[in-house]
């Protein structure tokens, strides 16, 4: 036997505190009750990130919690905009930035389909008539041809 076994050991269970994870359980909290929202009427929530005071490593603490789910999408309009399913359903991470890949916005949205994806009702009526154009020109020329926008 060695001195070592006579030195008492105690072990202390200890607490994390709120403080430990930042912003990200408060966060979450929103999401939840967005969720009760979301299922309860069906309203949306959308929680501004960047209106957050963020601490170091809180961001990435937040987006670790929330998991990555099956769904992404690129959306390029005045820079790319990257949005992503959670692994909680209905939970949306998106990513504004401008063409210098600079963040523009980051938001979390409680929706069943985020609306940057829905399409507009002005370009569902543009629509009809950019295909009565394509039909048109089907109809006109026998040969096969490019109808880009």
């Amino acid at each position: 036997m060695s001195g070592l076994d006579n030195i008492p050991v105690s072990v202390e269970p200890t607490e994390v505190s709120a403080r430990a994870w930042g912003n990200s359980l408060p966060i979450l909290h929103e999401v939840r009750h967005g969720l009760k929202r979301l299922a309860e009427s069906g309203e949306r929530t959308l929680i501004d990130l960047n209106a957050m005071p963020f601490g170091p490593g809180d961001e990435e603490r937040l987006f670790e919690l929330l998991g990555t789910g099956e769904v992404e999408a690129t959306i390029d309009a005045l820079g790319p905009t990257r949005v992503w399913e959670t692994a909680v359903p209905g939970v949306w991470l998106i990513d504004h930035c401008n063409l210098e890949g600079q963040r523009l916005a980051l938001h979390i949205e409680v929706a069943t389909v985020p609306d940057i994806l829905c399409t507009q009702p002005q370009d569902v009526r543009d629509a009809i008539s950019k295909l009565d154009a394509r039909i048109e020109a089907c109809a006109d020329d026998s040969t096969p041809t490019s109808l880009q926008s």
